[in-house]
This record gives structure tokens, sequence and C-alpha cells, in this order.
């Protein structure tokens, strides 16, 4: 299953507000929207940049997998997100190749898409999420 497009670079920072504010100083980027996705512990913002997004992530709750990296490793570099005509479509591919999965079927995500991670032991150590677009 082909990739499409690149569809985020995910960044996890501690205060969406701040990372927001510099953002638009450093870069002159203000989200084309930003919502609270409560099933990922996350708030998130989307920077347009050409057509692909950088996604500003803050965590909602202790418990949540951005929560979990930032303690361990601190803001930057999230994940990687490819967007694709089938998420259910490109895991059964993946799943077909080897490629070790974190979810194993596809689920909502933000902005009313659905998503999947796969694990970066299976892509060289990169987090990458499968983005299909719901409209």
């Amino acid at each position: 299953m082909p990739v499409t497009r690149i569809d985020q670079i995910a960044i996890a920072v501690e205060d969406l507000d701040e990372a927001l504010a510099l953002y638009e100083r450093a870069f002159g980027l203000t989200p084309e929207y930003r919502e609270a996705v409560e099933s990922d512990g996350v708030e998130e913002a989307m920077l347009n940049v050409g057509g692909v997004y950088i996604q500003l992530l803050q965590a909602t709750r202790d418990d949540s997998p951005i929560a979990k990296y930032l303690a361990k490793n601190g803001p930057g570099l999230h994940h990687l997100g490819f967007g694709v005509d089938s998420v259910a479509g490109t895991l059964d591919h993946l799943r077909d190749e080897g490629v070790r999965l974190i979810d194993e079927e596809p689920r909502p995500g933000g902005g009313g898409h659905t998503v999947a991670f796969v694990h970066p032991k299976g892509t060289n150590g990169v987090l990458v999420e499968l983005v299909e677009d719901g409209h």
C-alpha cells in the first residue's frame, strides 16, 4: 500500500500555548485548528506548512503516550505521519511484510481521521502514524 503524502511531523511539547507563541513569533505559523483528542490524552494544534502539518502535542493526562514520552525524552520530535488511502489495507500489508505494529486495527484520530501506529522497532527507530482522511 503506497504512502500518498507526508501528513504530519509531530512534536511533543510541555506547554502548547507557549509552543504556539514560539512558532508564530519565529516562523509566522498559526494553527489551522486545535483540538483535544481525549482518547489519546492530548491536545493538538496543526500548523499547515505547504500541505504538511507540524502537529504540536501536549499531554492532557499523566498516563498518555505523550506524557510518558515527555517524561522519558523531554520535548521534541515524536512521530512521522504518513497519509495512506486505507489504514486497514496498509495494516494488512505491513502485517504480511512482518512489520511490528502498535495498533492492530484502525482507530479514530484527531481531525476526523482514521489512524494506526506502527512500532518504531519495525521502522528503523521511527514511530510512524498511518493517517487516512475522514473527509
